[in-house]
Parts: structure tokens; sequence; C-alpha cells
């Protein structure tokens, strides 16, 4: 008999029908036999920001054979035959592996202007990217089948329910393209939180998927084909600000509209709220009547303000999680003038306080708020035909408790 034990952080499936030792001592063992053994290839680190190293896979398999004499501990480490592999997909391409970032992003302001026959809400809004991003890393699969998606945080779903496969996908679909991806998701981005992760990530593994196929689309297709599958995901396609109608995938690219360096903190409560419960509430009888365009014109014109950051979303939200009120509102009474405007995010559950980093000291002091998350940021934008770049720290973290929060 055998145990079979040590294997970590593992995605790929090996199957090995039957393992023929030789050795001449002991002579208790000859053969092992087992069915499968399931493996993931690890991501080797890398200093560059458009790819990692080419040796990309170091898995250990480790197990040991026990009989009634002795036991004896065998390593087997299947790194030559991976890379081997790795090496044979990279002669095919010129490009088989990237790493990107995936930044997150907020509305500074939000109208809902009607509801449409098709059931979805016509929107009107000021869409930024912000420094706050997942990292992910991509790389040229030997599979003509299937895509492989890990991810470091629990409750992420990993097949065709997650954007970043249904961007994939529609990648295949619109370009006859027949190339798969492994794929990890490095998360910092709480979900739930109406700052666009899963959106955001949808968009990257277009951008990647297409650079790794060559170039074969331009970016306008990208950004047209991938309202099909969300409709804030064409945004991310913009240089990093844009006036967002439709659903959310007009998109109109516009001139930064604040300084890139302008601060804000942003907290997250544990709770989240659903968006499809968040809809559901909204009254368009109780919702602003400004117009978005006076919004828009008076942001770009004198910067950000409370005035300015409107969200229709914000009533049905705080129906929805009566908490989330409470905490604007204390941001809003505790900060003391430090914070240009406080407003909520999206559907929520982010509270974001333009123009200073720092959450007032009452998240760090009351026991309710101990696990809420916490990140700093600022607004960040692209150049043409680059993708966004990493920031050179994180500045994602928690509470004063140290206490890592749940994604799930």
């Amino acid at each position: 008999s055998f145990i079979l034990f040590g294997i970590s952080d593992q995605r790929e499936i090996f199957r090995k029908e039957e393992t023929t030792m030789a050795t001449a001592s002991p002579p208790f063992i000859s053969t092992l036999n087992f069915t499968h053994t399931s493996f993931r290839p690890s991501f080797a680190s890398s200093s560059s920001s458009s790819s990692f190293s080419p040796k990309l896979l170091r898995p250990l398999l480790s197990f040991s054979v026990k009989s009634s004499r002795k036991q004896v501990e065998i390593v087997f480490d299947p790194d030559e035959r991976l890379n081997k592999i790795g090496d044979d997909v990279d002669k095919e391409a010129p490009l088989s592996r990237l790493k990107l970032f995936s930044p997150c992003k907020i509305n500074v302001f939000l109208r809902i202007t009607g509801k449409r026959e098709d059931g979805f809400h016509d929107l009107a809004s000021l869409f930024h990217v912000i420094s706050l991003g997942d990292t992910i890393k991509f790389s040229l699969s030997p599979s003509k089948s299937k895509d492989r998606l890990s991810t470091n945080v629990q409750g992420v779903p990993v097949d065709g329910r997650n954007l970043i496969i249904k961007a994939l996908d529609l990648y295949r679909k619109k370009t006859g393209s027949n190339r798969f991806f492994w794929i990890h998701l490095d998360k910092k981005v709480p979900t739930g939180a109406g700052l666009g992760g899963g959106s955001s990530n949808a968009a990257t593994a277009l951008w990647a998927a297409n650079q790794l196929n060559g170039g074969l689309v331009t970016e306008k297709e990208l950004q047209e084909w991938s309202s099909e599958i969300g409709s804030d995901i064409p945004f991310f396609f913009s240089h990093g600000a844009a006036y967002c109608t439709g659903r959310g995938e007009i998109v109109q690219d516009l001139p930064p509209p604040f300084p890139l360096d302008l601060p804000m903190v942003l907290i997250k409560p544990r709770e989240a709220c659903s968006t499809a419960e968040v809809y559901k509430r909204l009254r368009l009888d109780q919702a602003s009547n400004i117009n978005p365009l006076t919004l828009l014109e008076n942001v770009t014109s004198n910067g950000v303000s409370q005035s300015i950051c409107v969200n229709d979303l914000e009533p049905p939200a705080f129906s929805v999680l009566p908490s989330l009120k409470r905490l604007k509102q204390r941001i809003i009474a505790s900060g003391r003038g430090d914070y240009d405007a406080v407003f909520m995010s999206g559907s929520g559950s982010t509270i974001v306080g333009i123009g200073s980093p720092d959450p007032p000291q009452f998240i760090y002091d009351d026991e309710e708020y101990k696990n809420v998350f916490l990140s700093e940021a600022n607004f960040m934008t692209r150049e043409a035909n680059e993708w966004y770049k990493e920031p050179a720290s994180a500045n994602a973290t928690t509470s004063s408790s140290e206490s890592r929060m749940d994604f799930q």
C-alpha cells in the first residue's frame, strides 16, 4: 500500500498508470500503481511587468511506501517534463506568457436615467480607473480544449462562471483562435464591492488573449465584443477616464479630470450588496433629477465635491444594508474636512473618501469595523496601445486587526 501526501497549489491532472522502480534494494519495492495525481503549475515570480520566468512550473510530488519492515520516502519531481511542455509551447509562438495588472474603478457620479425594455437600466456615469487591482498571469497551454484558472482566494469560481473564462471563450468564438491558457489570478479587489473587479479581469483577459495570439484584432473590436458578457467591461478599454451611458457599454473617453496623485481611501465592510437586489429596490421617482451632463461639466471644471458625487443607487443600497448608510454618515462626520467627497461606488458596498488616504480613527477603534477592507488608492490612466501598469507598491490592507478579509 502507499500514502500520497504533500501536494499543494496544484492544477493540471497528471496520469501515470504504472511506475516501475528499478532498484536492487530494498527488494520489497518493485512496482507502484496509481491512477492519477493532481498537481498545479506554480508560476515563478518575475521582476518584469509583462512576462515571467520561462521556468514556469515547479510542482513537487512526494509520497511514501509502507511495508511491515520499514518505510521509504520517494520524491518525484515532474519539473523537467512540465518545463519541456512549456518550452515546446514557447517555440510555437513569439509571445507565450504575460503578467498584467487588472485595476478596478470607481463611479465618481452615477445617475440612473430610466429602465429599458430589455430589463436593464440606462445610466450616465463618470467612471475612473484607480490604482487598486489584481495581478493576472497568463501562459499558453498545450491543451487544445480547456483553460485552467487558479486563484489565491477561496470563493472565487475558477470554471465557466468566472468572467476571465467567459472572456477567453468569447475571444476564441470571435476570432477562431484555438489557443487555450493557464491563468493565475492574484486577487486583491474584494468581490461585491461596486469596484468592477470582475469586469476588469475580463477586459484584461481579452487584452492578454489578443497579445498572445499576435494581435489579431483591434482594441475597438475587443471593446465592442466585451459588452456581450458584461456592461462594465468596455470601460476598461478606455484610457482610464470615461463618461459611460446606455447600460454602461457606450464609452466616451475623457482627458483625466483630476490630478492622478489625488489620494483616496476605500472602505468596504464585510457585507456585500447584491446588485440585483439593489436595482430591485431602486425607485426612479426618488432618484436625483440633476442632468448628468451638468455633473460632468462641473466635475471637469471644478474637480471633486460632495454635491457632484451623486449616486442614485445609494438609497436602495442603504435599504439593503442599513449599516452602510451609517458607515458613510460616520465617515463624513469624523472626517472633519479631510475628504472632498464621501460616496458609494457602483452598487456598493465600498464607500470612497476622496482627498485623504487615511480612514477615520473609528475604523480602527470600533469592534464593528475590525474586519473591513481598507485600501488607499489614486486615479490612474494608461497609454495608447499599452495595458495598465502596476503601481510601484501595493496598498491594499485590512483594518488594525490585521485579519485577512474573506472574499467569498
